[in-house]
């Protein structure tokens, strides 16, 4: 088959280039890894032969030793395996840093379009052009990065891959092999598990190495294409952080962590200025600056390497100071090197004192038990008996007065926690602007007295009814939440305190919106349904109260989580979404695999931003459903729905994840701080298992059930039906939908039944097993049916080949991973023996997701 000229460039820049370099891996100075690098391709052939057979994880890996005599002793395979492990690990890494450094010539492929472009077509348009600027006054993008345990690569791993990015970049042969060297050397997890200060540390890596270059040069670039000021009132690109804020589940973040990694981040951001301002020193040597220089150098030195013990915020004195300087240059000096001032302004405008701002998110079961707590200490006029009040009874109950309460040491740790966090933020207002830290986000939303009962817990706390400079933002997750959302709004909206708030923070309402529970809750078409129908709905109900909405969408990295291509989501949402702003999480391995250079960050984001004014600018209809439309794909996520409950449903569901995957281990992995189930000492619910553990594990299964179950099922009643050619029009006509079906495509393309083939004859789970085959079976030959494909992300080649060299270097890891966990279950007490193969289950989750970029 004749290949594209995008193929041909990806297979010369990224497959040629991997082949080259990962050769050198054969002359790494380390003990025995040229002869792991011998054997690797056998195993790895070996691997594949197996699953062709469809072996058991134990036939293939003994099968394999027994080819070899010198691996007799149990000692001399595990050491083998666990040097695989290590050499496969640092194979996705080079994968990796070719792939990006390739990313200008071959990332660039299946876009919605450019804001490059746009911009560029707009300036031979004044119309359009007056169009996107008015837009442009009113829209923002915000990123919110989250700290979730597959995050695996460490600072220093991620400075090697920034260093080996470049330097491939230029085929500097020499730099490539050091690094390589250095990465051989270089540990790629934790001792301990690290402490949501830690995380905040591994995130903040992204922040000063590429958001504070990105974002500033985005935003500069846009503003430069208008005559008239853009952004005077707003950031077009708006940062959230979420690890030290995000207490939902997490015992180990506490008031202290949230202060600790606020001032973390003020003091990365001032680092980032003090290096942008030595380069300021170095140039602008002139005479009648030296008195704003010399206070801008005690500013950025004392706030970037001392601890500063009551920190104010000082971007208006810094921004000031800046004037002068370039008052002086423009007046003195011909302008000489204004450009490098004003490029310093327009940061300290974007990131002022706090770089991004620090989200607090807990549970509204914790907030009720703290306003209960609360209330039962000190009289603010709310009647006895006010838990048990139904919901319109709670409403009218309330009252709004101003208490200082200090919470004393005999509260539980978790009320203490959430009313000194409050008193926090306003700490953190002061020392860095409003922006530091300005929303509060309730987990579990279910009723309108969830929001109002927290502004209680504010006003108790120090806060004043008229400087309430903070954002209530509800948490909507699961289908049934989701389905009474617009209802608890409207109460909010209609309630005369909220209201009077609201109009105080400018009449603008964030609402989250989480992806990965609903998954978990419903399956994967309704999931995507649900949200789709509840942001109609709530659009509804705020532009009815004159509210401008903005959607805070919780995405993960896989299609199962809402990720997948998330900017065709934005520039396809039609006119009954507000999509004046669009707001969602970065999280896991997307955050290095789609913001980890300057490169992918500046499309990435540049894609977004395109996609939102696209999505305003477009004066067409195409992308609003019709009723018949929405009929149509309601019914298919109701089938969907029913055939994932069925499954969710069946005994052996809970059973299977914690025998055959490594769910039971994932809390022994030393990456994140946060149980892998909430309540982490009661015996495993559905419920409380984090979505991120869900979806982990099925994608080490090579199943992600999460990600496509009940699609087949769907679009086959609906075929039946005889509904089939409404359904391939909608694929045809419908952005959101075609989206949908493609990322369900790329879920499916990263599942690979053959690997657990072996289950099928199993006696415990053999029909289980058969149910989610046949449903992959069938969901793959009816997408291929209904996008006129002959194979999965046909129309994403490039894609689709890099999945499949992914999968084939991580194979192996697969493989290992279910031969311990095959071992684990028939092996009689052993503890040394089960620590080893614990251990080896462990070690390969890391190098799976890592390759797969977007598994969990």
């Amino acid at each position: 088959m004749k290949l594209s000229q995008k193929e041909a460039i990806f297979n010369n820049e990224v497959v040629t280039r991997f082949e080259l370099f990962n050769s050198l891996f054969l002359t790494l100075p380390f003990y025995q890894v040229k002869h792991t690098g011998i054997l690797l391709p056998f195993f790895t052939s070996h691997c594949e032969e197996g699953v062709k057979q469809q072996l058991s994880p134990i036939d293939i890996i003994e099968s394999f030793f027994g080819q070899y005599e010198q691996y007799v002793q149990a000692a001399d395979r595990f050491d083998l395996l666990f040097r695989m492990i290590r050499y496969i690990e640092r194979q996705v890494v080079l994968f990796d840093a070719i792939e990006d450094s390739a990313f200008n010539k071959t990332g660039r492929t299946e876009d919605t379009g450019s804001l490059e472009v746009l911009l560029r077509q707009a300036s031979g348009n004044p119309a359009l052009k007056e169009e996107i600027r008015e837009k442009l006054q009113d829209f923002s993008l915000r990123l919110v990065l989250t700290a979730h345990p597959t995050q695996f690569y460490p600072g220093p791993v991620l400075s090697i891959i920034t260093d080996l990015t470049e330097a491939i970049k230029t085929n500097d042969i020499n730099t490539v092999h050091e690094l390589l060297q250095q990465l051989g050397k270089t540990p790629f997890f934790n001792k301990s598990k690290p402490t949501p200060v830690d995380e905040a540390v591994s995130l903040a890596w992204f922040l000063e190495n590429v958001f504070y270059k990105v974002a500033s040069t985005i935003q500069s670039q846009v503003e430069n294409e208008f005559d008239k000021p853009v952004f005077d009132t707003h950031q077009l690109i708006e940062l959230g952080f979420w690890p030290g804020g995000d207490r939902d589940g997490n015992p180990n973040v506490t008031m202290e962590s949230t202060k600790a990694v606020s001032e973390l981040l003020r003091k990365i951001l001032f680092r980032c200025y003090y290096r942008d301002f030595r380069v300021l020193k170095r140039r602008i040597t002139f005479r009648g600056v030296e008195e704003f220089m010399g206070k801008l150098q005690d500013l950025f030195y004392e706030n970037s390497f001392n601890n500063i013990a009551d920190p104010r915020d000082e971007q208006e004195s810094i921004i000031a100071n800046l004037q002068e300087i370039k008052k002086v240059l423009n007046t003195d000096h011909d302008g000489l090197f204004v450009g490098t001032v004003d490029d310093l302004i327009s940061k300290v405008k974007l990131f002022g004192c706090y770089f991004a701002s620090l989200d607090i998110r807990q549970d509204s079961r914790i907030l009720r038990k703290a306003h209960e707590y609360c209330r039962k200490q000190i009289p603010v006029g709310i009647p006895d008996g006010y838990e048990g009040f139904e919901e319109s009874k709670k409403l009218i109950s309330l009252t709004f007065n101003e208490v200082d309460f200090v919470c004393p040491d005999k509260a539980d740790d978790l009320t203490k926690d959430t009313v000194q966090t409050i008193r926090l933020m306003k700490q953190m207002q002061m020392a860095g602007g409003e922006k530091a830290s300005h929303r509060f986000i309730i987990s579990n939303c279910q009723q309108a007295s969830d929001i109002l009962q927290l502004i209680n817990l504010f006003l108790w706390s120090g806060w004043k009814k008229e400087n309430l400079t903070v954002d209530f933002v509800p948490l909507f997750e699961t289908v049934q939440d989701l389905e009474a959302a617009a209802k608890v709004m409207e109460s909010l909206y209609t309630h005369k305190f909220y209201k009077q708030h609201l109009q105080k923070r400018g009449n603008k309402q964030v609402i989250m919106l989480g992806f990965s529970d609903s998954t978990k809750d419903g399956g994967y078409l309704m999931a995507n349904w649900s949200i789709y129908k509840a942001k109609i709905e709530l659009t509804f109900i705020a532009r009815k109260y004159g509210i401008q909405l903005a959607f805070f969408d919780g995405r993960g990295g896989p299609p199962a989580r809402g990720g997948g291509k998330t900017q065709k989501f934005y520039a396809t949402m039609g006119r009954e979404i507000a999509n004046e702003h669009i707001q969602l999480t970065i999280q896991g391995q997307t955050i290095s695999s789609q913001y980890g250079s300057f490169d992918t960050a500046y499309y990435n984001i540049e894609q977004l931003l395109n996609a939102g004014i696209i999505s305003a600018v477009n004066k067409t209809d195409k992308d609003t459903l019709k009723d018949a439309e929405k009929a149509l794909i309601d019914k298919m996520a109701t089938d969907s729905y029913n055939a994932f409950v069925d499954l969710r449903d069946d005994d052996l569901f809970l059973e299977y994840l914690e025998e055959k995957s490594p769910l039971k281990l994932l809390s022994q992995i030393n990456i994140s701080s946060r149980p892998v189930k909430r309540n982490s000492g009661a015996k495993l619910k559905l419920d409380d298992l984090r979505a991120i553990s869900f979806v982990t594990s099925w994608s080490q299964l090579k199943q992600n059930i999460p990600g496509f179950y009940g699609v087949g099922t769907a679009l086959k009643i609906a075929k039946e039906e005889e509904r089939w050619d409404d359904v391939k029009k909608l694929y045809q006509t419908s952005g959101q939908f075609k989206t949908t079906i493609d990322n369900c495509m790329m879920s499916m393309s990263k599942s690979d039944f053959r690997v657990t083939a072996y289950l099928e004859s199993d006696k415990k789970f053999g029909s289980f097993w058969r149910k989610m085959r046949d449903e992959f079976d069938l969901t793959l030959a009816m997408v291929i049916e209904l996008t006129g494909s002959s194979e999965l992300m046909e129309q994403y080649p490039i894609e689709r080949r890099s999945i499949a060299i992914r999968e084939k270097i991580v194979l192996p890891l697969v493989i290992i991973q279910h031969y311990a966990i095959q071992q684990l279950q028939n092996m009689k007490q052993d503890d040394e023996l089960a620590a080893t193969y614990h251990k080896l289950v462990i070690r390969t989750v890391y190098g799976i997701v890592n390759a797969g970029r977007n598994l969990a």
